[in-house]
C-alpha cells in the first residue's frame, strides 16, 4: 500500500559559518539544548506529526550523526512504513552522472529517487536538518492536500524592514506563490499585512509525481545548480505548477499557550549562542518542557545531576540554567548556562552566560564568561575565559565579533 507522506531530511550540509563546532561533525550533529542535537528536533516535528518513514540524507563529516541517529532512533520492527534511515552520499547515479556526489539540494533528492518510488508516496515532505523549531508537518500536509497543489512551502513571517536580509516569497490573496525576490531593497508585503513580508523556511511538501517531473528535467540542465530556492522552484513557478504558501505562525502545536513563533538558523557561532540563550528564560519562546510535544532525545545511562557543598562562596549552586544528567556541581556557580552531560564545576568556580558541551571539567578558581566549550575539555584551576579576549585569541580560540568565545573540541591547555 502507498504511503501517503515520505519525509526526507537535508543533513549533508558542511556548516561552515559554525566552525569551530562544525571541525569534527556535520551542522546537524552539533549538540543544543543540554541533551539533543540540532536534528532531533526535525525528526521530532516528524514523529510526532504521524509521519513515520523518514530518510535522512548525509554527506560532510557523517560519523557523529550517523552514530547519533543510528543509536538513539532506531524503531519500526515489522511496519515497513516505520522506519529512519541514513542515506549517505554514495553515487548511487554514477553510471549517469559520473563521479558526483551531492551537487545541491534538489540534487541530493534526484540521486536518491529510487527510495520514493520503493515506496510510492502521494507527498514528499523535504525538510533541512539543521534549524530549531517545532511545526505540526501534518497540517502543512492538510493544507497542501486542501489546496491541491504541486508544492507547498514553508515560510515565516518577518517585520518588512527585517525582509532585504531574505529571499522573499510573494503570494497573492489566497497565498497563492506568485513571485520571488532575492534580498530586495522593497520588499512584496503580505497581502493584508503591510507590515510583513515572508521568508522561505526551506522546508517544503512536493506532490509526488511533481517533484520526480522536476527533478528530471533539473538534472538534464547543464546551467542548473541544482538546488530547490534557486533553480527548481522558479523554474516550477514559470511553467504554471501551482506552489502555495503555508504560514508557519498558523501551524497550531498541541499543549503550547500562544502561536507558534519560534524558527532559528543556528547557522553561526551568535545564533547558536542567542539560541541557547533564549533556552534558559523563565518562560521562553522554545519551551523544551511541553508534555504534548514531547522531544526525544538520545537516551543515556547517566546518573542524576549533583550539587554539593554549601560553605559560603564554596556553594554547589546554579540560577537560570539547563543541567544535563551526570553533572557535579561541586562547590562551583553556574548563571545563565547550558550544560550538557558528565561536566564537573570544581570548588569556587564561576560559569556565566556560557555552553558547556559533554564531559567538560572547570577547575577550582575558574571563571568563564560568554564562552562555548566543546567536549572533552579539561579546564585546569584558575583559567579564565571570556574576559581578556586578546589572550583567548593567543590560546588558539574563535571569538566572534560580539566576544563570545569557542573552545574546541579536546583543547589542552
Amino acid at each position: 500500500m502507498a504511503m501517503r507522506v515520505l519525509g526526507m531530511i537535508l543533513a549533508g550540509g558542511q556548516g561552515s559559518r559554525l566552525y569551530p563546532l562544525t571541525a569534527k561533525r556535520a551542522k546537524p550533529a552539533v549538540p543544543f539544548g543540554a541533551r539533543y542535537r540540532i536534528i532531533d528536533f526535525v525528526l521530532n516535528n516528524f514523529l510526532n506529526s504521524g509521519i513515520y518513514g523518514i530518510y535522512v540524507l548525509t554527506q560532510f563529516k557523517a560519523q557523529s550523526l550517523t552514530e547519533h541517529v543510528q543509536r538513539h532512533w532506531r524503531f519500526g520492527g515489522f511496519l515497513e512504513d516505520a522506519f529512519i534511515l541514513l542515506v549517505p552520499a554514495q553515487m548511487y547515479r554514477y553510471e549517469e552522472l559520473g563521479p558526483v556526489w551531492y551537487r545541491g539540494t534538489a540534487d541530493a533528492i534526484y540521486q536518491n529517487l529510487h527510495l520514493i518510488n520503493n515506496h510510492k508516496p502521494e507527498n514528499v515532505a523535504i525538510f533541512g536538518g539543521d534549524h530549531i523549531f517545532k511545526m505540526n508537518i501534518a497540517h502543512m500536509v492538510e493544507y497542501h492536500n486542501d489546496h491541491k497543489a504541486d508544492l507547498t512551502i514553508a515560510a515565516y513571517p518577518v517585520p518588512i524592514e527585517q525582509a532585504s536580509r531574505f529571499g522573499v516569497l510573494q503570494v497573492d490573496d489566497q497565498w497563492r506563490m506568485v513571485g520571488f525576490q532575492e534580498k530586495p531593497k522593497n520588499p512584496t508585503p503580505i497581502p493584508g499585512r503591510p507590515d510583513m513580508a515572508l521568508v522561505s523556511m526551506g522546508n517544503y511538501i512536493f506532490r509526488t509525481e511533481a517533484l520526480v517531473e522536476k527533478l528530471e528535467h533539473d538534472a538534464k540542465d547543464p546551467n542548473s545548480s541544482h538546488d530547490f530556492g534557486k533553480d527548481v522552484i522558479p523554474r516550477a513557478l514559470q511553467e504554471g505548477y501551482r506552489i502555495q504558501v503555508y504560514d508557519f505562525k498558523r501551524n497550531p502545536i498541541p499543549g503550547q499557550q500562544g502561536p507558534n513563533t519560534y524558527w532559528r538558523d543556528v547557522g553561526t557561532i551568535s545564533a547558536y549562542f542567542e539560541a541557547s540563550m533564549d533556552l534558559i528564560q523563565v518562560t521562553p519562546e522554545f519551551d523544551l518542557f511541553n508534555p504534548e510535544w514531547p522531544l526525544r532525545a538520545a537516551n543515556f545511562n547517566s546518573p542524576p545531576a549533583k550539587f554539593v557543598h554549601e560553605a559560603g562562596a564554596r556553594t554547589g549552586q546554579a540560577f537560570n540554567s539547563l543541567i544535563a544528567g551526570g553533572c557535579i556541581i561541586s562547590g562551583g556557580t553556574i548563571r545563565e548556562s547550558v550544560v550538557f552531560r558528565r561536566c564537573r564545576i570544581n570548588s569556587y568556580a564561576l560559569v556565566e552566560r556560557s555552553v558547556l558541551f559533554d564531559e567538560v571539567e572547570v577547575g577550582r578558581y575558574c571563571k568563564i564568561r560568554n564562552a562555548i566549550v566543546d567536549k572533552n575539555v579539561k579546564i585546569p584551576p584558575h583559567t579564565e575565559i571570556g574576559y581578556d579576549l586578546e589572550a583567548d585569541r593567543a590560546r588558539g580560540f574563535t571569538v566572534t565579533p560580539e566576544g563570545i568565545v569557542v573552545v574546541p573540541k579536546s583543547y589542552t591547555f
